[in-house]
């Protein structure tokens, strides 16, 4: 999340801005706007539209139309001169996250799509951009799909060239997941070629969060069955705070990510030996 403080307001507020923040939150596109915005709401009730127009160096023309987009997702509800969230704590449900960055995480998926072969078992986890993975792997041919993840599974269930696994269980109402006990056996019962999960944030000093700890136990049952480990995130997820640790993010095979990382992370890659793969909008297309 973007932190540009400043204790000016009004007409002269931007050029009292650390400049730097300006150059970084005018470089942003609009979903990466409205990432940001919903992302300030979960400590804010209310933001104005001048204070978030003059937070990312844009016009208020601009942001408005952000507030549109953003109370059409449903992640929140407009009022007289700003936007109020309607989910101040938590992640965001599953349909929220769907639509925020979804140019970042289709390219990462097609990245990620490019890295798996004919034929292998592939574990998927929670979220929303794996979900973009799962719909960039339907091209492939005999994929073994292991999930906890609904919508996946609805997805490649439809395909009669995979097989595909399910995990039972209580199913997570705004997540639309499966996690518990019965999915930390489930995971346990495998021996996948490649996990591909994604996290709710990563810290500066590299530790993987998420917002429960069931969450944590599902995601370290399929990294302990998997040969390989694809991290897969977009930009925002880069000190975004989450409250539960598990794993650390130089522990993984590959990380994918539609930006360069942040220099402490990258180097503590790089030392590692985990491979860190750069997805593009050419994927995509491809």
């Amino acid at each position: 999340m973007l932190n540009c403080r400043t204790s000016v307001t009004g007409p002269r507020y931007r050029s009292h801005m650390n400049i730097n923040c300006i150059h970084l939150n005018t470089a942003l596109g609009s979903d990466g706007r409205q990432m940001a915005i919903a992302e300030m709401l979960r400590s804010r009730d209310f933001i104005s539209v001048e204070e978030l127009a003059a937070h990312f160096a844009v016009a208020t023309q601009t942001i408005r139309r952000d507030l549109v987009a953003l109370c059409d997702q449903g992640v929140a509800r407009r009022r007289h001169g700003g936007i109020e969230s309607l989910a101040r704590s938590g992640n965001l449900t599953f349909r929220d996250r769907r639509v925020l960055n979804r140019e970042a995480k289709q390219s990462i998926a097609a990245t990620v799509a490019s890295q798996v072969g004919d034929g292998e078992s592939i574990s998927l986890g929670i979220g929303t951009t794996t979900q973009f993975v799962a719909e960039a792997l339907l091209s492939h041919r005999q994929l073994k799909i292991v999930t906890n993840n609904l919508p996946i599974a609805l997805m490649v269930g439809q395909n009669s060239d995979f097989s595909l696994a399910i995990a039972g269980g209580t199913v997570r109402g705004g997540d639309l997941d499966v996690c518990g006990s019965t999915v930390d056996a489930f995971f346990a019962s495998y021996k996948v070629d490649i996990a591909i999960f994604g996290v709710g944030g990563i810290d500066e000093d590299g530790s993987l969060l998420d917002f429960s700890e069931e969450e944590v136990r599902a995601r370290e049952a399929m990294l302990r069955s998997c040969r390989k480990s694809y991290l897969v995130l977009d930009s925002s997820k880069f000190t975004r705070p989450a409250h539960v640790h598990g794993g650390r993010i130089d522990q993984v095979t590959a990380v994918f990510c539609e930006t360069e990382p942040p220099k402490a992370i990258r180097q503590m890659l790089d030392q590692s030996g985990v491979e860190f793969v750069k997805s593009s909008e050419a994927a995509v297309r491809s």
